[in-house]
C-alpha cells in the first residue's frame, strides 16, 4: 500500500468523492454545511444523535461511491494524540480497491500550530510495511488530497516530516531485516552508505576493537564466521540552507551489533 499526498488550494465546496472533515468533541457539524449537501447534512445530523460521542472516527456511507468521514478534535488534545488520530484514520481507510480521500484542512479547527501536518504525519508512519521478500506484492495506493487555504504544512515542514518518515523506515527496514542477510558485515557497509547524507561514519573492526580494549564484545563474536563491529554515528546538524534529511532521525554514537 503506498500513499500520495497533494496539496491543492481549489475550492473545498460540495466535494463529490470520499471527504475527510475535522470537528469538535461534541461532534458538531453546523460550521461544516457549506461542504455538505442539504441530504447529507440531514442525514449526518441525525445518525450523531445516536453514536457514541467519545469515537474519534466516524464513517458515513452517504453512497456507494463516497464517504463522509468525521474527526473529533478533543479536548486538550497533544501532538503525539493528534499523530495517532492520523494512524487510526489510516486504519480505517486501508482496505478495499484504490481509493481517493479529500481533506479540508480549512475545516481544521485547533490551535496546536501544524495539527494537520502531525495527523498526516501519523497516517503516513502508521502506512509502514516490509514487504521486500513478500512474493505478491500489494500494488494498491490511497490518494489523500489536502485541498483548502488554511491550515495546511509549510514547504519546509512537509519536508521535515518525510525526511522523519524515511529516517523512521530506514531504521524499521533494518530492524526487519533477518539476521542471516543483515549479518555485521552488511550492516556496517549498509551504515557507511548514509555518509551521503551528511553522517559522521566511523566503523571499528576487529583489529581496532582491539585496541580499544573491546574484548567482552570480541569474544561474543568468535562463534560466528562473521566479523565484529562497532559503528558510531555523528550528526552534527545539517548546513546552513540545507534540506532536511532521514540523517535528522538517526542517534548520534548508536552502537549495534547483528549475528547470523
Amino acid at each position: 500500500m503506498s500513499i500520495k499526498l497533494n496539496y491543492s488550494n481549489k475550492s473545498s465546496s460540495k466535494i463529490s468523492s470520499n471527504l475527510v472533515l475535522f470537528c469538535d468533541e461534541k461532534n458538531s457539524i453546523s460550521g461544516l454545511r457549506k461542504y455538505l449537501s442539504n441530504n447529507e447534512f440531514s442525514y449526518i445530523s441525525e445518525l450523531l444523535k445516536t453514536i457514541d460521542p467519545k469515537k474519534n472516527l466516524l464513517i458515513f456511507e452517504v453512497s456507494s461511491k463516497k464517504k463522509i468521514i468525521l474527526i473529533s478534535i478533543k479536548k486538550n488534545i497533544k501532538i503525539s494524540d493528534v499523530e495517532n488520530l492520523g494512524a487510526e484514520f489510516y486504519k480505517k481507510i486501508n482496505y478495499g480497491k484504490n481509493s481517493e480521500y479529500f481533506i479540508i484542512s480549512d475545516s481544521v479547527v485547533n490551535k496546536i500550530d501544524n495539527f494537520l501536518g502531525y495527523f498526516l504525519h501519523g497516517l503516513k508512519l502508521k502506512s509502514y510495511e516490509f514487504k521486500k521478500y513478500k512474493t505478491k506484492k500489494d500494488t494498491r495506493s490511497i490518494s489523500i488530497n489536502i485541498i483548502g487555504n488554511k491550515n495546511k504544512p509549510s514547504n519546509l515542514n512537509q519536508l521535515r516530516f518525510k525526511a522523519l518518515e524515511e529516517g523512521t523506515f530506514y531504521a524499521r527496514d533494518l530492524v526487519s531485516e533477518p539476521g542471516n542477510i543483515l549479518h555485521p558485515d552488511e550492516y556496517a557497509k549498509r551504515l557507511s552508505s548514509l555518509r551521503k547524507d551528511g553522517l559522521k561514519i566511523s566503523i571499528y573492526d576487529e583489529k581496532k576493537l582491539k585496541k580499544l580494549g573491546m574484548h567482552a564484545l570480541l569474544g561474543v563474536g568468535q562463534g560466528s564466521v562473521r566479523g565484529s563491529y562497532l559503528v558510531t554515528m555523528e550528526w552534527n546538524g545539517a548546513k546552513n540552507n540545507s534540506k532536511p534529511n532521514r540523517s535528522e532521525t538517526l542517534i548520534a554514537g548508536s552502537a549495534v551489533e547483528r549475528r547470523c
